[in-house]
């Protein structure tokens, strides 16, 4: 059971906003359970010279529920979030996925201009 995880940004000038996507692939044979403890699914970080900056979680609660999703193999699933506001600058995009006894994390660069 192997899950793949990609991750794309885009810098949104109109909404002064980064964007962010997960995908989470199951690359493996067998059908992959997700299980989640809450509403958060994927977590989002952006780290600048090893500083963290900016964080989805934070500042936000999420209803405590279980839930739980199966990803065939070859299937794929997306998750969002969205940075408002962002001060200009190169980072480190960190997504990782919050699924209980499931690894899988994706990182890419995120530069916003002013």
């Amino acid at each position: 059971m192997t899950l793949e995880g990609a991750l794309e940004t885009t810098a949104d000038g109109a909404r002064d906003a980064v964007l962010f996507v997960f995908t989470v692939t199951n690359t493996g044979d067998e059908p992959v359970e997700l299980s989640f403890t809450d509403g958060c699914k994927a977590e989002f970080v952006l780290v600048d010279d090893g500083n963290e900056v900016w964080r989805f979680s934070d500042g936000r609660m999420f209803a405590q529920v279980l839930s739980s999703a199966e990803l065939d193999p070859g299937e794929t699933t997306t998750y969002e979030a969205e940075w408002s506001d962002p001060d200009p600058g190169e980072y480190t995009a960190i997504a990782t996925l919050q699924a209980r006894k499931r690894d899988c994390e994706a990182t890419t660069t995120v530069t916003v201009v002013e």
